[in-house]
């Protein structure tokens, strides 16, 4: 038999996602592997939300919901706009996801034809590109060249240069930690929408920035697509629930699709997102240990030849040039961890020019660990 390969499965490997599974082969053959590798929070779930998932499962039947997701959610999540960042977000422009990565497969769809040019920024999230390239849109990949975060600039003059459709970024950003500062965050989406380019807003690692407040995009217009998720910030990753904002436009494309590919996302994890938002005192507690897994990195990291590549603003990874050590972060990475049985994630995944020269270091982790780890890599190196 003859099985078909489409060229939209040519992407490039999530190159995390395979540390992973190396690290969890290590572990199952008994080796003591800190992973480093993930973006993963170490704490469960707040009580809450487990809570209300047990009880959900004790009481009632699990089903379908809405294609937009349950009014009880997109209630609650329209509430946060208002309590969070002071911006008003009607219900009925609030869709629940399955994680974020079905909100970028949803938006994408929604958004740009095939040929159609999109940027980001290097270093970025892969899986902005690879959903991308299988969906045949364009990745135009803007290399920050040392800067922290994209610009107004930036995208100006690669649209002068030839028109974009979209423009993608996230603040914080993955692998880097960066923040756009409220001033620059503004002047990017007006002069994206003077330019009529579509602005998507990854906003997943939100309360999770250390150095100010939280600033949504839509605080600057409301037609910019704003993607969000619980897994990061609310401990839920494996619960795969997440939410998107939208022009009203946009809403009911959103739902046709979403209506076909998924149908809802989990009514269980629906129901339990909702008490997430009544957790902030376990969540602030999780924030905190983060904030001291930062500092011990800021400090130690650079010790050990790890130079810091970007400012650590926010999320929770060290996004390192490791040039003075190798020129090879791929190998080094498998190295790092068939040696010192300490996993991170090579650069690649983020930035396909440079990336050999950089390794991202995810401190998700407990404090315990993040000591250990790094005390390894020290042994290791000498």
């Amino acid at each position: 038999m003859v099985v078909s390969v489409s060229r939209r499965a040519d992407v490039e490997p999530f190159h995390a996602m395979d540390v992973l599974a190396e690290a969890n082969r290590l572990k199952a053959s008994g080796a003591p592997v800190i992973s480093m590798a993930v973006g993963q929070p170490f704490d469960p779930a707040p009580a809450l939300v487990r809570e209300a998932a047990s009880r959900a499962l004790r009481d009632g039947r699990i089903g379908y919901t809405d294609a937009l997701g349950t009014l009880t959610l997109r209630r609650a999540i329209a509430d946060h706009y208002a309590e969070h960042y002071g911006v008003e977000v009607a219900p009925a422009r609030v869709v629940v996801t399955t994680g974020s990565s079905a909100g970028f497969n949803l938006a994408f769809l929604a958004m740009f034809d095939p040929g159609d040019r999109v940027a980001v920024a290097a270093p970025g999230y892969p899986a902005y590109r690879n959903i991308m390239k299988a969906l045949g849109i364009e990745v135009v990949e803007i290399e920050l060249a040392g800067a922290a975060y994209l610009s107004a600039e930036h995208v100006e003059a690669e649209h002068r240069r030839k028109p974009l459709k979209g423009v993608l970024f996230a603040s914080p950003a993955n692998p880097t930690g960066a923040v756009i500062p409220p001033d620059e965050l503004a002047e990017l989406v007006s002069t994206a929408r003077s330019l009529g380019i579509s602005v998507i807003s990854d906003e997943i690692y939100h309360r999770l920035a250390y150095g100010g407040p939280d600033r949504t995009a839509l605080a600057f217009d409301d037609d910019v697509i704003v993607i969000n998720s619980f897994s990061k910030y609310y401990c839920m990753t494996g619960w795969r629930i997440g939410w998107m904002v939208l022009p009203e436009n946009l809403v009911r494309p959103i739902e046709r699709i979403q209506q076909s590919l998924y149908i809802s996302a989990p009514e269980l994890s629906q129901i339990a997102a909702v008490e997430a938002f009544g957790a902030t005192a376990e969540l602030e507690a999780v924030k905190a240990r983060y904030a001291a897994n930062r500092e011990l990195l800021m400090q130690r990291l650079p010790e050990i030849g790890f130079a810091l590549a970007a400012p650590m603003d926010g999320a929770f990874y060290a996004f390192c040039d490791v040039s003075r050590l190798t020129n090879d972060s791929m190998e080094f990475a498998r190295r790092m961890l068939a040696e010192a049985h300490v996993a991170a994630t090579p650069g690649r995944d983020f930035d396909m020019v440079c990336g050999h020269r950089f390794m991202r270091l995810s401190y998700a982790g407990s404090h315990e660990d993040m000591v250990e780890a790094v005390a390894r890599i020290e042994r290791w190196l000498k």
